[in-house]
């Protein structure tokens, strides 16, 4: 049975509790094999799970060697997906990759004739290491492909095996020589996520299984299939939103726009730029997500504000102020989230 014949298969509440109930135990168990590999890191985990049953995209912000690529290898094993990864460098070109076409004889016909020979991004999950260092044009051929799930070569139009999820890197301290990502592009990522430092108790496992005897017990296995990533998303579709719910992300959107309607009192000057209706959108979707991941079958007022920081961190763009004080973007989104009440008190009330 194909997953869409699944889908339609759920037909009242109590089967989509059920559902959500049965995806929370494999979803548990697809935490412990990447767990398996990856030491630590529970939420930046959590996080791109999200975008994976969102069908979104994740943009990674850490230093190098804290495990980025690592995690995009073990994922795609646990889910029995294709991984490949490309190094961005300033002289990549976008040919290199999504593909060109090249010139061929034809040993029959003595003709010859165009073949287009793909790139790395024809895969289910890619890892864009250090996507700022290419020029805009490389980064553009790659968020092209992100937004509409298929590349055009030469007048003829390739889709993208699904699922394809794409986790970009960026090193936040080295900035010399890079192409910050416009805030167009930006808002093409689902969620962006700040890859922590390990623990002490995560960095003294880490060193005991790199530098020890390699265990049998570390190998992954897969968890779900494709198939099952498509139904897990779109299962999440039926997530129920309560009104209440749905107007709490509205108006914690809306709280990004300065001088509007809900934005909090004396943060106007701090905010240049707020979130699109793209960033109200990737809210709920990762509400929906973690409460799939939770194993319920209705999105809380507590799902959306866990979802806020990664969703609109790389959507509300710092005013001068802001910068020359000193004030973080996360530090502006949680003055946001800590500012918005979940629920009104009356109808039309605006604070």
């Amino acid at each position: 049975m194909s997953s869409a014949d699944q889908l339609q298969s759920i037909r009242t509440s109590e089967d989509v509790r059920a559902a959500c109930e049965a995806f929370r135990v494999v979803a548990s168990r697809l935490r412990e094999e990447i767990g398996r590999v990856l030491v630590g890191q529970e939420q930046t985990v959590t996080s791109v799970l999200v975008a994976l049953f969102s069908n979104g995209h994740v943009l990674l912000e850490g230093v190098p060697g804290l495990g980025k690529t690592l995690l995009v290898r073990t994922l795609g094993q646990a889910l029995g997906l294709r991984f490949s990864r490309v190094q961005f460098t300033p002289d990549l070109m976008p040919a290199d990759i999504i593909g060109t076409q090249i010139v061929l004889d034809d040993p029959r016909t003595s003709q010859r004739q165009f073949a287009f020979r793909p790139g790395p991004i024809f895969t289910q999950i890619l890892l864009a290491d250090e996507i700022n260092r290419a020029s805009p044009k490389s980064q553009s051929a790659l968020l092209e492909a992100m937004q509409e799930r298929s590349i055009t070569v030469g007048g003829t139009t390739h889709k993208l095996e699904q699922p394809f999820l794409v986790l970009a890197t960026q090193n936040p301290i080295e900035q010399e020589g890079t192409y910050p990502l416009p805030e167009a592009q930006l808002d093409r990522f689902l969620i962006k996520v700040i890859v922590p430092p390990p623990e002490r108790d995560s960095l003294n496992e880490i060193i005991e299984r790199t530098t020890g005897v390699q265990s049998k017990d570390n190998e992954v296995k897969p968890v779900l299939s494709a198939s099952q990533i498509a139904w897990a998303q779109g299962l999440a579709r039926l997530i129920v939103v309560a009104p209440h719910v749905q107007d709490y992300a509205v108006r914690l959107t809306l709280a990004t726009q300065p001088g509007g309607a809900f934005s909090p009192a004396g943060m106007e000057h701090l905010i240049a730029v707020g979130a699109s209706p793209r960033g109200a959108q990737a809210l709920m979707s990762c509400a929906k997500v973690l409460a799939l991941l939770g194993g319920r079958a209705a999105v809380s007022t507590q799902d959306i504000a866990a979802a806020a920081m990664p969703a609109l961190r790389h959507r509300v763009v710092r005013s001068f102020e802001a910068e020359a004080a000193g004030v973080t973007t996360d530090a502006l989104v949680q003055q946001l989230i800590d500012a918005t009440p979940r629920e009104l008190q009356a109808a039309g009330e605006a604070r």
